[in-house]
């Protein structure tokens, strides 16, 4: 793969030092998914902290899966008598590469990837640089379709923005005016320069005055761009619903991660049972009648 500065600006932003408790919750969730590498992202990335729950994708072996992905659970670690948690998404590195391309239907992946991740853990170099090249991908794949959903020209910032704003709207994610504009101050540095280096980088002519970017794309090209996106946008919200009744049923941990949230939020502790664990869409209005239980036991006392 040419290391073309594109790629040094992935490989340097995915080489992000993690905290070492974080390394320690990437390596056991890659031990138990044989994975080949693990990716750490969100806000707990940009802050630091190891408050809330942690968000890690582990990438495993095989062939692209074939129906909806990712699996997604709920996990714990325990260090130095503290409790780590995490939502985790798991999924083949062949299908996030698939994804990332931008080949399949799917936005999520990349525009997820296209913001800062860390890799926490790799089996081999290999994988490194197998995951190395999906998010550089990734990050073409967002700035193509940045350029035709974005302005005529404008800064970095303003096709960024716009690009956001369409994937919030495509992938059933409600999110709070000028939600896009945060991830932007957040990860200034890591976008700046960015959308420059990914149409280089995936052949979209553009010229430059000062901070004002313009693509030259040509009629045919920016129509054919926004056809691809306006398949992706009809379909984006039914995907979103489909992996929604999915994770309803398959979100290993579910019920600890409820009980848990609970907890933080209220803090009354719901009491959970092998069996709500083991089936928490069924359990769901006991754990919810059992919090309310607990809230009027404590207010009487």
């Amino acid at each position: 793969m040419p290391r073309d500065p594109l790629t040094a600006r992935v490989e340097t932003a995915l080489a992000a030092d993690v905290r070492p408790e974080v390394q320690a919750f990437a390596a056991k969730l890659a031990r138990q998914a044989d994975a080949r590498a693990v990716l750490f992202y969100g806000s707990n990335l940009r802050s630091g902290s190891l408050e809330g729950v942690l968000d890690f994708y582990v990438l495993t072996w095989g062939p692209r899966e074939k129906g909806l992905w990712p699996r997604v659970g709920y996990h714990e670690l325990e260090m130095d008598g503290e409790v780590l948690r995490a939502k985790v998404a798991e999924m083949r590195l062949s299908t996030f590469a698939h994804a990332a391309s931008g080949q399949h239907l799917d936005t999520t992946i990349w525009a997820r990837f296209v913001q800062p991740c860390a890799l926490a853990w790799t089996v081999d170099e290999p994988a490194r640089d197998a995951v190395v090249s999906a998010v550089r991908a990734a990050a073409i794949t967002a700035s193509r379709f940045a350029a035709a959903l974005g302005p005529d020209k404008g800064t970095e910032r303003d096709y960024w923005g716009a690009l956001f704003r369409a994937t919030y709207k495509a992938e059933l994610r409600v999110e709070k005016s000028g939600r896009e504009q945060q991830i932007l101050e957040f990860g200034a540095g890591h976008f700046d320069g960015l959308m420059r280096d990914a149409w280089a980088a995936g052949g979209i002519p553009f010229s430059v005055e000062g901070d004002v970017l313009s693509p030259n794309l040509t009629e045919r090209g920016r129509r054919r761009i926004l056809q691809r996106w306006s398949r992706r946008r009809r379909l984006g919200k039914p995907l979103n619903v489909l992996r929604l009744l999915r994770a309803a049923t398959t979100f290993d941990g579910g019920a600890r991660y409820l009980a848990w949230k609970v907890e933080r939020h209220t803090g009354i502790a719901v009491p959970l049972t092998p069996f709500r664990e083991k089936h928490p869409l069924i359990s769901s209005p006991v754990l919810v009648a059992s919090y309310f239980r607990a809230k009027s036991r404590a207010k009487k006392d």
